[in-house]
């Protein structure tokens, strides 16, 4: 599942070094926290928050397949 999350911001993203994916699992809970430039962000993000929901909902396909629940957040990197 990471690498797929990495694939669509990556794509996203106009500073693909300053992309990075953390993956914590506590509870059952797998939690990404993606942090990206602070130039990105607007574009992670998307009008209205668009994009950063349509990622979460691409997300749960394979987290529902595979019986996990995820949770995906976005953080400025410095």
């Amino acid at each position: 599942m990471k690498d797929a999350l990495s694939f669509i911001v990556l794509s996203i993203a106009d500073n693909p070094k300053k992309v990075s994916i953390e993956e914590t699992e506590e509870d059952g809970i797998i939690t990404y926290a993606i942090r990206v430039a602070k130039e990105d962000m607007g574009k992670i993000i998307g009008k209205e928050g668009k994009v950063i929901r349509a990622i979460r909902n691409v997300m749960k396909i394979p987290a529902i397949k595979q019986g996990k629940r995820i949770t995906v957040t976005l953080n400025e990197s410095a």
